[in-house]
């Protein structure tokens, strides 16, 4: 049962959820808010964050923001969206404005109540810009105009005045060079396909089509290139040359004997230098050609196919290299004020553990074996019956005496606030409380260098937007402590996810993939892998350019990977968002203040000896 809260913005917040979810045709959608930019990323929405007060421009930013996104989920295929892109940058940022443009418009025609929050969205941005203060096309953008410009041509509308404005600037520009393109818009409006050429040639018509590159829907040049190069090998006129070479040679064969020794002195010297490269390498049997180098590594053990564009910008960096010990203190003590609240409660239920797994490990005997401790308890039938063998008992091993746990905290933006200062004093909670039972505890956390994309993306620009590039954002890993590591000891570091600008995007199946290698080279003899995450891998940069499941396949394809080897028992928690659609052993919570009591009940069942008390508890799915 969902505790109650006082927070007035919260039944708006969630009845604008479902709102979008039905109007985005997605029950699966998950929607969060967040004072990091909003953006859409596969099934993983974002909108601005609503405060308790619930200003109007709040409340209409963040229905304008959740129409415009839900209609763009609902008519909008990134795939086909990306194969028709451009990769110059202002022919695409003109691509983008109309491909928004008619999204937004195309849902304006079935569902009008949307045109009216959209608009309350653009009167923002057009005014947070500046656009109703510009009075030259030099200080207006022209791909926000001619988006602009598609809607009001689409919908019939006035737009807001910051808006109109800037469209008016570049109006007569636009119809003047792309009028009689502009009048297919109605009939290419509700095909995605044919927008996209519609508005690749109106990208044309405004002077960018250099911008274009090749055209997608060309045919294959590579057989005719191929064709081509064969025809000129058969070629007469090629023979004839070759032909005239010879004859050339016999005219002046004294040159022909210059060149022929000048080609051998230079083939000497090659054979030379070779010889000198063998002499250090070990010499192979006779007749054994040298091997080729092995192929790398794939990005990805559980994949092959993953990708990463540029993985030499990813860190796997210690809590403590982020700040100093000033700030981490700190930092731990503004976490720690955050939840004095709900210290109570954490730790009676740390308590609760510590007395179910305490009991577990108190001390059993089994008794009367061939060897072991001598038992004086039975040392009487001896004296009475001299012939009566000596009895001996063994101790019992606890199930969890020889284990290690580690704790995956999902760093992302969407976990900002509540849920993630709930998330690291739980961590400390129950790490403290497991290794008071003699198990260790390693706590890490996932997140990204930046926000759509990093030095890897700077990189995929500079090299001209290869297709399908794969990964493009910099990983951050880190371990706040290490399974060898005293609590006591790190107990500061967990502090840092209270660190401003921490929390970005999350990469789930390559921090998954990592966790797993870490905690598969321990040397105990029971691993767990506990994963607490709010929702889907997201990151804009990587799902922009790649097909729009790219991430969550990838991270499927790791938990099958776990799951088949079964080295590591693998469960998960859900805050806000299903995802027992990803893992067998997992349960979701509605609300972060839940965190402490599944944390706890869900260590406490792997404890459990009974297999069914293990199941009702984990909420175990059986793979169908």
């Amino acid at each position: 049962m969902t505790k109650p809260t006082d927070n007035p913005a919260d039944p708006f917040k969630k009845a604008l959820a479902n709102a979008t979810k039905v109007m985005a045709d997605d029950s699966e959608l998950t929607v969060s808010y967040s004072v990091d930019p909003a953006g859409l990323s596969g099934d993983a929405m974002r909108l601005p964050q609503v405060s308790r007060r619930m200003t109007r421009e709040e409340v209409l930013l963040a229905r304008g923001t959740a129409d415009a996104l839900a209609l763009r989920h609902k008519f909008h295929d990134d795939a086909l969206h990306a194969r028709y892109a451009p990769p110059g940058d202002m022919a695409r940022d003109l691509y983008e404005a109309m491909e928004t443009a008619r999204c937004e418009a195309v849902g304006a025609r079935d569902m009008p109540g949307t045109a009216t929050n959209i608009d309350a969205r653009i009167a923002q941005d057009a005014a947070r810009l500046g656009f109703d203060r510009v009075t030259s096309t030099d200080d207006a953008p022209l791909p926000a105009a001619a988006g602009y410009l598609i809607r009001h041509l689409a919908t019939g509308r006035d737009l807001p005045p910051g808006a109109q404005n800037v469209m008016e600037l570049w109006r007569g520009f636009i119809e003047e060079q792309a009028g009689g393109t502009l009048e297919d818009l109605q009939e290419t409006l509700a095909d995605q396909t044919a927008f996209a050429k519609f508005a690749r040639r109106i990208i044309e018509d405004l002077g960018y089509g250099d911008q274009l590159g090749d055209d997608p829907d060309s045919p294959d040049d590579d057989q005719e290139d191929e064709a081509e190069e064969t025809g000129e090998e058969d070629d007469p006129e090629s023979q004839g040359e070759d032909q005239s070479d010879e004859d050339e040679a016999d005219a002046d064969p004294e040159r022909s004997q210059d060149e022929q020794q000048d080609a051998q002195q230079a083939q000497v010297s090659l054979d030379e230098m070779a010889d000198q490269d063998m002499d250090d390498e070990t010499e192979l049997p006779e007749g054994e050609a040298p091997l080729d180098p092995p192929p790398p590594p794939p990005a990805s053990e559980a994949d092959p196919g993953y990708m990463i564009y540029d993985a030499s910008h990813d860190e796997e960096i210690r809590a403590e290299d982020l700040a100093d010990p000033v700030e981490l203190e700190r930092l731990r003590a503004y976490l720690d004020q955050q939840l004095d609240p709900l210290k109570g409660a954490v730790g009676r239920l740390a308590n609760k553990l510590q007395r179910r797994l305490q009991a577990q490990q108190s001390r059993s005997w089994e008794f009367d074996r061939e060897e072991g401790i001598l038992d004086a308890g039975r040392l009487a039938r001896v004296v009475a019956n001299p012939t009566t063998p000596l009895s001996f008992k063994v101790e019992k091993d606890t199930e969890f005496r020889d284990t290690v746990v580690t704790l995956l905290l999902d760093n992302s933006g969407s976990m900002r606030g509540r849920p993630i200062s709930i998330a690291a004093i739980c961590a400390d909670v129950l790490a403290r409380t497991l290794e008071r039972c003699s198990v260790k505890v390693e706590v890490l956390g996932f997140t990204t260098r930046a926000w759509k994309g990093g030095q890897s993306r700077e990189k995929w620009l500079a090299e001209g937007r290869p297709q399908l590039p794969g990964r493009l954002n910099d990983l951050r890993h880190i371990v706040y402590k290490s399974a060898d590591a005293p609590m006591r000891r790190t107990r500061d570091n967990l502090g840092l996810m209270m660190k401003e600008g921490l929390l970005k995007e999350n990469i789930d199946g390559e921090a998954l993939e990592w966790a797993h290698r870490r905690i598969v080279a321990r040397k105990e003899a029971r691993k767990i892998l506990m994963v607490i995450s709010d929702g889907a891998p997201v990151d804009d940069s990587t799902l922009s350019v790649n097909p729009a499941n790219y991430l969550e396949k990838h991270l499927r394809d790791v938990i099958a990977m776990v799951e088949r080897r079964k080295q590591v028992e693998l469960l998960a928690i859900g805050i806000g968002h299903d995802v027992t659609r990803y893992y067998d052993r997992a349960v979701t919570i509605t609300d972060a203040d839940q965190l402490a009591g599944a944390m706890t009940e869900q260590l406490a069942a792997l404890f459990d000896s009974d297999p069914r008390a293990r199941a009702r508890v984990m909420g175990i799915r059986r793979a169908s």
